[in-house]
């Protein structure tokens, strides 16, 4: 249009101007119109080049970090659908795992990395809503800004346990006891701030009993202080607890899942207790995330190749072995998940905040 309204308004000016003049007029409109077009031109094909890279892509593997250790629930999930999705995008997804800092370096390699598709993240409960409300400002990450959400993965279902020798074998027993000795039960967290010291506080709002907390260095400390006796109370991710339930060393009375646990069908999940935001709390959760700025194209690609992944029967099986559920679904489905749960966390810490709990104590981060 731009160059149509030059070409219409040199034809006027033309005809009322003097030859020499004209010449002048026509040789300047001619150069304002090539350069129009030659923007234009660099234009489309810059997006073309965009266009064609995103097609292409990958065209070389692909990381996927994953901000905790090797060995845990979260990293073993990962690396049973980072090898799936192989199969769709004709590259390797290679597990890197960047821990420290509560999961803050493995997210701070992935907001920092090329938004072009080859360095992806695992975001989880911790990094994605536990980190941004809980660290001090000046440590913490701004997820929405940080991450475009590729796909949720999975989610994993907690267990709470105590040691036989407490003699508690069911909820109501274990209220009944936590009542009649108030704060001379105690509780583990993998640490102050940390999704456990959350659980444990809204444990003591919800349930109107006083468990005391305890700190460890690591959510593998907590279980092991559980299974000598030295905590009474353990809030821990199933597959992570299963041997020992399964071995007698622990007695479940309470599950956080969306439905009993078919290895625990006697065992009551907290939101048929009444407590449904303590049960979507202790649901550990993670999806995928991209850098901000990924190109959208490349996000429906790596979004299909998950999808593809948890639909595979193989991977389905090895899932369920593990305990764990599979989600997928559009990137919508991993943003509800990270508001949703915002909202709990934040409540959670208001409720602990107000009744002192959370005072006084130098938030250290998460060592999940």
């Amino acid at each position: 249009m731009q160059i149509a309204r030059l070409f219409l308004l040199s034809r006027q000016k033309v005809i009322s101007m003097p030859a020499p003049s004209r010449r002048s007029f026509i040789m300047k409109t001619a150069g304002l119109g090539c350069k129009v077009c030659g923007l234009g031109l660099l234009a489309l094909m810059s997006a073309g080049a965009v266009q064609a890279a995103d097609a292409r892509y990958p065209q070389r593997p692909i990381r996927l970090v994953v901000p905790f250790t090797a060995g845990g629930s979260t990293d073993l999930v990962a690396r049973v659908i980072a090898d799936a999705m192989h199969a769709s995008l004709g590259q390797p997804v290679v597990v890197d795992n960047r821990s420290g800092a509560s999961g803050l370096i493995g997210a701070e390699a992935v907001a920092n990395a090329a938004p072009d598709g080859y360095t992806i993240g695992l975001g989880t409960i911790s990094t994605l809503v536990v980190n941004p409300v809980m660290l001090p400002q000046s440590a913490r990450l701004d997820q929405a800004k940080a991450f475009v959400p590729v796909v949720a993965l999975a989610s994993i279902p907690s267990v709470f346990s105590v040691h036989p020798n407490l003699g508690v074998h069911n909820y109501g027993q274990l209220i009944a006891l936590a009542r009649s000795k108030p704060g001379q039960l105690n509780i583990g967290s993998a640490g102050v701030g940390s999704i456990g010291h959350l659980i444990a506080e809204r444990i003591n709002a919800d349930l109107k009993i006083k468990l005391h907390h305890i700190p460890y260095k690591g959510q593998g400390p907590v279980v092991s202080s559980a299974l000598s006796g030295e905590t009474h109370v353990l809030s821990d991710q199933y597959p992570s607890s299963a041997p020992h339930v399964a071995a007698g060393r622990l007695t479940p009375f309470a599950v956080a899942a969306q439905e009993r646990l078919a290895a625990l069908p006697q065992v009551p999940t907290f939101k048929e207790l009444g407590y449904p935001a303590l049960n979507d709390l202790a649901i550990t959760w993670f999806g995928i995330v991209a850098p901000a700025g990924t190109p959208p194209a490349v996000v429906h690609k790596l979004n299909s190749a998950a999808n593809a992944a948890l639909q595979d029967a193989a991977v389905q099986e090895r899932l369920q072995t593990m305990g764990v559920q599979a989600l997928g679904g559009a990137p919508q489905r991993l943003s509800s998940l990270i508001d949703e749960t915002s909202l709990t966390v934040r409540q959670t810490v208001r409720l602990a905040t107000g009744s002192g709990a959370l005072n006084d104590q130098p938030l250290r981060g998460l060592d999940l």
